[in-house]
């Protein structure tokens, strides 16, 4: 894991150099279309978040999450004819994601694959195939699979912009951007966690599929159970239940509108004595932490393709401490089959 860890700024350049040559093709797919439909589980599913929110926010076109059920288990018959799927697979074999896409596309759906795979079932269904470059992951918990799936759908939603290529500077520094998280030390966040007894994790968002990607990463690799919350959400009743037992993480980019809540949030948190890991932020934020795992320099719209990576390096610092194996938690298996 720590070695697919630092493979991600390569993988992240590698996989952007491979999918950005394909955007026309995606923006001629998606003619006459606008709705956008991400399906995806897991991991993928957290990248779907910021697919969701990325394209609305950037593109402008309404986006959601699927709930591939309708498809496998009620065989349900929508219209789809105005509808871009995007269906995201580390291994592109999770036969619920292949069997929904190829559901999508009898419903008259275009299908974008995203995949690590370029021999699998996903991207043989897909219309146009984006195959992320993050070569061979051995390691159960997708880290470079993951923000390389970021890279292929920010390249996928840029082609539904109203004027594509708008982000390609930012794009040019996210390798740079992701190889500076993989300086400084990791060590207070995994002494912070490792005395946890409950763990919360909040943030809003183009950063709230990080916020669940962190979550997961920590319930899959350390075994201990974390709510992913956004920040609206944690306030609508659950902020009952911080205290001084629990540790909050907290995750923000170090700009944009969501910034100022996150700030006031770890006010707020501090204040019902909970201590307070941040990932990412501004100088004001980090200061109401307790531990800061500072984030990229790259603007919200393209910050989620870096700013897991600190928070990767200090679970998988904290699977070792608490006695783990982080490449192989327990139960679990790199292709997961689900109905």
């Amino acid at each position: 894991m720590a070695r697919e860890i630092a493979e991600q700024p390569a993988a992240l350049a590698a996989t952007f150099e491979h999918v950005l040559p394909l955007r026309h093709d995606i923006t001629r797919l998606a003619a006459g279309r606008r709705n956008v439909i991400f399906v995806a589980r897991g991991s993928s599913d957290n990248a779907g978040v910021y697919g969701r929110y990325l394209t609305e926010i950037h593109a402008g076109r309404q986006a959601s999450l699927a709930a591939p059920s309708v498809a496998t288990l009620y065989g349900a018959n929508l219209d789809l004819s105005n509808s871009l799927v995007v269906a995201v697979s580390q291994s592109g074999a999770t036969q619920e994601i292949v069997d929904t896409a190829e559901w999508a596309k009898r419903n008259g759906a275009a299908i974008v694959g995203i995949t690590n795979d370029g021999d699998s079932p996903l991207a043989s269904t897909a219309d146009v195939a984006l195959i992320t470059q993050a070569g061979k992951e051995l390691a159960v918990p997708a880290t470079k699979t993951y923000t390389t799936q970021l890279a292929a759908i920010t390249v996928a939603v840029d082609a539904l912009a109203q004027k594509p290529g708008t982000l390609d500077a930012d794009i040019a520094r996210v390798p740079d951007a992701a190889a500076q998280m993989l300086e400084g030390s990791v060590d207070a966040a995994a002494e912070l966690l490792a005395g946890a007894h409950d763990v919360l994790a909040s943030g809003r968002g183009l950063t709230f599929g990080t916020t669940l990607e962190v979550a997961l990463k920590l319930e899959e690799t350390c075994l201990q159970p974390v709510r992913g919350l956004s920040y609206a959400d944690l306030k609508h009743g659950p902020i009952a239940v911080v205290d001084a037992d629990l540790v909050t993480i907290l995750v923000a980019a170090g700009e944009g509108p969501a910034l100022p809540g996150m700030t006031e949030l770890a006010g707020v948190v501090r204040e019902k004595g909970s201590k307070i890991l941040g990932i990412g932020g501004d100088p004001a934020f980090a200061a109401r932490n307790d531990v800061n795992l500072p984030g990229p320099d790259l603007p919200e719209t393209l910050a989620p393709l870096a700013l897991v990576i600190p928070a990767q390096r200090a679970i998988e610092a904290l699977a070792r401490k608490l006695g783990l194996d982080p490449d192989a938690p327990r139960g679990l298996r790199k292709v997961t089959q689900t109905d």
